[in-house]
């Protein structure tokens, strides 16, 4: 049996979990603060991942304090109690927030929410800070830590956490129900590397993915 010394003194591995589908996510709606819950296929979709994370210990669980989040976090039944953590919200959309990309578009054609931001949401410097904020905090910790949280922000961290300025969180889309792996080059752990990326049990099982990328 693995005894928590033993877990806490593990290199650092951070386990990025994008939740389950919503009504939202399934319609292609923006959603950053709106407080939604998983549609019961989001539900199923978070239960899938159970497979993935079979076995593992976790020094931390840390939680979006949104309900998706903490429903998705809820239906794994991890080995460790969840703690809120405030900077995994996701991004604040402001006046966007339950718009579509189309719609937004015939307002701004050229709109992209890592070049431009959010009016009264936040603006691409202010999610730098924030997930930059996050990711000194978890350096300093070891072993498996699981973060449950969204679409845009997830893609945010994975950017920030190699180094990538905000912009290039674009090219790294989550899924619904995803599962990504953050952590360090086993020969030179100085460097910070993806090991996973947007993983799902269906897609590992060589199955169609069906994939949900607006938060």
């Amino acid at each position: 049996m693995t005894s928590p010394e033993m877990i806490e003194a593990k290199p650092l591995r951070v386990y990025l979990i994008r939740h389950g589908e919503t009504e939202w996510s399934l319609s292609g709606r923006h959603t950053g603060l709106t407080d939604l819950l998983l549609t019961v296929n989001g539900q199923q979709e978070a239960l899938q991942l159970k497979t993935l994370l079979q076995g593992l210990h976790f020094s931390r669980v840390l939680s979006s304090p949104l309900q998706r989040a903490r429903q998705t976090c809820d239906l794994l039944e991890l080995d460790t109690a969840a703690e809120i953590e405030m900077d995994l919200l996701e991004w604040n959309y402001g006046d966007y927030d339950g718009l579509t990309t189309a719609d937004i578009h015939k307002q701004r054609p050229y709109w992209n929410v890592f070049l431009d931001g959010c009016p009264n949401g936040e603006m691409p410097e202010q999610m730098t800070e924030r997930v930059d904020r996050l990711i000194t905090r978890l350096r300093l910790l070891k072993g498996n830590v699981a973060l449950f949280s969204h679409g845009q922000i997830g893609g945010v961290i994975a950017a920030r956490w190699i180094g990538l300025p905000l912009l290039d969180a674009q090219h790294f889309p989550l899924g619904t129900a995803s599962l990504s792996v953050l952590g360090y080059d086993l020969h030179h752990p100085e460097i910070s590397v993806i090991d996973l990326w947007n993983a799902k049990q269906p897609y590992l099982a060589g199955q169609e993915q069906k994939s949900t990328l607006n938060t």
